[in-house]
């Protein structure tokens, strides 16, 4: 009886706040207060803090600029603001609401959504959007709903998604998608593969005329038309191509023959780097040649009688003509400098004396 008692108690003591305050909003035993269909533009600040549920909807609001929509609301876990047509979402509106799991903005004609609306709402597990007028998905918003289950976006006016928003909504185990006005064509290809891998059934195109009640997942490749694009575009390609050699020279040929140039070009390409390197090395090993020949020491010179040595470069100097012999031996050092025996380079004056000659000097 005392559990009972105590919850009379709190009743009637929030029945009494409520009259003493004047607020048009209705409280009962569980924290939950009902605001909805009073036509009000701003939430009551005169509830108590300690609610956990609030109903604002069918009312006017208005959001306030550069403010947030209830600040004075912290234990708030469930919040209602479905059917308030006038209510425009801005950035971090909810941002003080840290402890919130559900919120409902269904229709409410929101057309779109900033990236911040939803910032600080990390413990939300539960949006609604429906019944609104989003025509695309700026799905970052959904970055700061950590602990975000489930996301109803039925009955919107989306035609379409990118890649990048499905890859986020990746995350939420549970998205609705169904009652929008879905363009089946080759873009909704990634839409349905998701849905596919999610088994999302009765999402259903609305254009064109010809898919219109047709589930996406049910659709192939051919229906949404991927085909027929991809083999116009390859047919647009080669008309171009055709038309960009008419005006320059003329038509390559069809089939492999237009496709010939480029190995041509390669091959003409190759041949004369081949050459440049071979005459390249041929010009590296003359050069090298050369410059070794000049590191050939000069045969030692021979005495033209006896085989003797001739004399040395500082007996030219006890002459009349050592200015003269060291000039002439200058001139057979740069002559003979490769180290070569030319020809006639015996004199005939310089030979070897005969036989007849040897035993004539014997004699004397």
């Amino acid at each position: 009886m005392a559990p009972t008692c105590l919850l009379c108690w709190v009743c009637g003591l929030l029945c009494v706040w409520s009259v003493v305050m004047g607020h048009p909003c209705s409280l009962d035993r569980q924290g939950w207060a009902n605001c909805s269909g009073k036509s009000l533009q701003h939430a009551p600040s005169s509830l108590p803090r300690n609610i956990t549920s609030l109903d604002l909807s069918f009312n006017s609001l208005i959001m306030p600029h550069h403010r947030t929509l209830l600040k004075h609301f912290p234990s708030l876990h469930s919040l209602n603001l479905s059917s308030n047509a006038k209510l425009t979402l801005s950035p971090a509106a909810f941002s003080n609401l840290g402890a919130l799991c559900l919120l409902d903005l269904s229709s409410c004609s929101i057309t779109y959504i900033h990236v911040d609306t939803f910032k600080g709402l990390g413990n939300l597990h539960t949006l609604l959007l429906r019944n609104n007028s989003l025509q695309e998905l700026d799905v970052p918003f959904l970055l700061p709903l950590k602990a975000l289950f489930h996301l109803d976006l039925q009955h919107n006016a989306l035609v379409s998604v990118d890649t990048w928003s499905l890859q986020l909504m990746e995350t939420v185990p549970r998205v609705h998608l169904e009652g929008n006005p879905w363009v089946c064509n080759c873009s909704v290809h990634p839409l349905q593969q998701w849905l596919r891998r999610r088994r999302v059934v009765q999402v259903t195109c609305v254009s064109p005329p010809g898919l219109r009640g047709q589930e996406i997942t049910a659709l192939d490749s051919q229906d949404l038309g991927c085909q027929i694009k991809q083999r116009f575009a390859r047919e647009l390609s080669t008309t171009q191509l055709m038309t960009v050699t008419e005006n320059n020279t003329t038509a390559l040929p069809a089939g492999k023959g237009g496709r010939s140039w480029p190995y041509l070009v390669g091959f003409l390409v190759t041949a004369i780097a081949i050459s440049i390197l071979i005459a390249l090395a041929a010009k590296c090993k003359l050069v090298h040649k050369s410059f070794a020949s000049y590191r050939h020491r000069p045969l030692p010179e021979i005495s033209s009688i006896g085989g003797r040595p001739m004399e040395d470069s500082s007996s030219w100097d006890r002459g009349s003509c050592g200015s003269h012999s060291i000039t002439d031996a200058a001139d057979l050092q740069t002559e003979d400098d490769d180290g070569f025996i030319e020809d006639n380079y015996i004199q005939p004056s310089e030979q070897l004396p005969t036989k007849e000659e040897l035993e004539l000097h014997r004699s004397i």
